[in-house]
Parts: C-alpha cells; sequence; structure tokens
C-alpha cells in the first residue's frame, strides 16, 4: 500500500525493455544519436508542430532552465502560491536565473486566479526599475492538488500573458495525467492555448529519469544548448533519456498508464465517500487525493503497511481541519493495484 509518491514506482517493464534494447553498441553523444533524433522527431508528431525538445535529467531543471531561458534583468516569474516550482525546489529556478525572483498568486483549486494574476501584475508597472520587470507566467498541469486547468481556464491566463508580453510556461510534471482527464491532445492542452514552454514530466509516469524541455517554437529556444550546458545537464549518453521516451510513446503507453493510476486515484476517492473516519479534502482529477484523517489512524494505518505523507494544508482549508485530525497525500502510480487501494480503505473504514 504505497501511496508517498509516483516516484516511488519503479519503472514499467516495456520501458525497461526500451533501455535494454538500446544498451549495446555505440552511438553518437550528447544527443546527436539516431535515436535521439528519433525521439525528436517523435515530439513533433505528438504535438503536432515543430517543437524543439531538450532532455534533462529532473522535473527541477526542467522548470528552471526553462525559467532561465526567458530570463531578464531584474526579473519576475508569476506562479501559484502553492505551486511545486515556489514550493519544493529549493531555490533552483532562482539560482538558475541567477536572482529572479518567483512573485505567489492566488486562486482557489490550486489554481491561478486571473483576476488575482493582473493585480500582481500591476504591482510592476513598465520602466519601474525599482521594482523589476515580469519575464514569464507559469501554470502547473496538473497542480500540486490534483486538479487541472480546463482550456478555457489556460486561454485566460494565456490571455494575459499575452497582453504583457510575457511567455508562457508549463509545469507539466504530471502532463499526461492532465492530459487524460481532459482527454484533449498534447497540442490542444498546449500552444493551440498560447502555451510557449512546457517541462513535459515522464519519470512520474513508469520512466526511469526522462523528462524533456519543449519550446513550441524553436526560434525561442537558440540559447538552451548552452544554457543547459552550463547547468551540467547535457547528458554524453543521452540516447537512454530517448530509449525511455520510445518506450514510454510507443503505442501510446503513456497515455495507458497515466489512465491507469487516475484511474486508482478515483477508486480510492470514492472509497473515501463511504468512511466515516476519513474524507476527501476536496475532489481530485488526477492522480493525487488529499484525505483528511483522524492523526491516531494515519498512524494506525502506516503501523500496517500503508505509506503516504502528511501534507500541509493548503489556505483553502484553514479552520477545517480539527486539532486530531491531519491531511494526507495519498499518490496513485502505474504500479498501484486495486487491493492496494481496497487495503488502504479497509484502515479508515
Amino acid at each position: 500500500m504505497i501511496f508517498s509518491s509516483d516516484n516511488w514506482a519503479g519503472v514499467h517493464p516495456r520501458i525497461a525493455e526500451a533501455l535494454h534494447r538500446n544498451s549495446d553498441g555505440f552511438a553518437a553523444s550528447y544527443g546527436a544519436s539516431d535515436l535521439d533524433k528519433e525521439i525528436e522527431a517523435k515530439f513533433n508528431e505528438v504535438f503536432e508542430r515543430e517543437v524543439a525538445v531538450f532532455f534533462v535529467g529532473t522535473g527541477t531543471a526542467a522548470n528552471s532552465l526553462a525559467l532561465a531561458s526567458v530570463n531578464r534583468p531584474g526579473g519576475v516569474s508569476f506562479c501559484h502560491r502553492e505551486a511545486h516550482v515556489i514550493e519544493d525546489e529549493c531555490g533552483a529556478p532562482e539560482f538558475f536565473t541567477h536572482g529572479a525572483r518567483l512573485v505567489p498568486v492566488d486562486g482557489g483549486n490550486g489554481k491561478i486566479d486571473p483576476d488575482e494574476l493582473r493585480s500582481e501584475l500591476k504591482r510592476f508597472p513598465p520602466g519601474f526599475v525599482h521594482a523589476g520587470q515580469p519575464m514569464a507566467i507559469s501554470i502547473t498541469q496538473a497542480t500540486e492538488i490534483g486538479t487541472v486547468y480546463a482550456p478555457e481556464e489556460i486561454d485566460a491566463i494565456a490571455e494575459i500573458a499575452k497582453a504583457h508580453a510575457l511567455p508562457l510556461h508549463m509545469d507539466g510534471a504530471r502532463f499526461a495525467n492532465a492530459l487524460v482527464e481532459l482527454d484533449v491532445t498534447p497540442a490542444e492542452m498546449t500552444w493551440k492555448r498560447g502555451v510557449d514552454v512546457l517541462s513535459f514530466g515522464a519519470t512520474k509516469n513508469g520512466c526511469w529519469c526522462a523528462e524533456a524541455l519543449v519550446f513550441m517554437d524553436p526560434e525561442k529556444a537558440r540559447d538552451l544548448p548552452f544554457i543547459r550546458k552550463r547547468a551540467a545537464q547535457l547528458f554524453s549518453k543521452s540516447r537512454f533519456i530517448a530509449a525511455q521516451f520510445h518506450g514510454y510513446f510507443e503505442d501510446d503507453l503513456w497515455l495507458d498508464l497515466a489512465r491507469h493510476s487516475n484511474a486508482m486515484a478515483a477508486r480510492l476517492q470514492d472509497g473515501l465517500k463511504s468512511s466515516n473516519r476519513a474524507r476527501a479534502g476536496w475532489t481530485s482529477q488526477t492522480n493525487e487525493v488529499f484525505a483528511i484523517v483522524r492523526k491516531a489512524d494515519a498512524e494506525a494505518a502506516r503501523a500496517k503497511g500503508a505509506a503516504f505523507y502528511d501534507w500541509t494544508p493548503p489556505r483553502a482549508l484553514n479552520g477545517m481541519i480539527a486539532e486530531d485530525e491531519v491531511l494526507t497525500r495519498l499518490v496513485t502510480s502505474f504500479a498501484t493495484r486495486d487491493e492496494d487501494v481496497d487495503g488502504f480503505l479497509e484502515l479508515v473504514a
């Protein structure tokens, strides 16, 4: 009953097989192999246009280098108050942008509120040197609390970004989970909505270590090869990241894995509705479920083999969690089984 994180799950067998299949012999290094080129072409197919793709090792690297690529002197990026990029990157975006700041923006359900974003942008009038200058807007899809931006919600943020001539970045650590929930194409969730740069995550969805930066306009990525190299994210044997993506995309495995993890979360969430000892904090749409559990029950569940994390409650839950309760995060993955979910539900029934 492992619900600590989708990062705890191993590698899907078909992705492991793709790694093994491409492990023999020799291949050009630093992204120049035939396999690297094949996967770059596959990204063009997936996004229905020519894109620029750069493999990196972690989501933190993808997010940080995405913002570094649009950096400006005195730069300021805007993101949701509880976004991973501001809460859980240990200052990496600020480090790799050499001091650019992240400004938190409020909004319900883990999503930036357009009116709040407009309000924050007004604090940085053009030419006011003391405040600095806006350089990007970043949204997380799926969000840190398991919700997703609907296409029209992305449109609303993109409209603001365009009005201020700001690039729109999407942190897609759980991109596939959001995609299958919305039942749209990658193009319909990104560049057709106004997204300029995407951190495309695959590690949480069955890969070993496979993340990519995707620029919807290759012209905007001219400096990224140098930025990536300087950040020590240019892998010499990058064919092994490409090999993972080969298995990931083959026969739409990536979408099947995301559907499974979402379905396991839905099963978990449905089961909580019949419990009088635990309840969902809100409705999740992807593979993260947030349950309010009695502290004693949480510890008893852990003692019986369940693994999950306590979670800092969002501001919206202030006053809604009793002293003897705790908010927990339960994350499902491609490796979660029905019996894992049912076993946990029995513990809090």
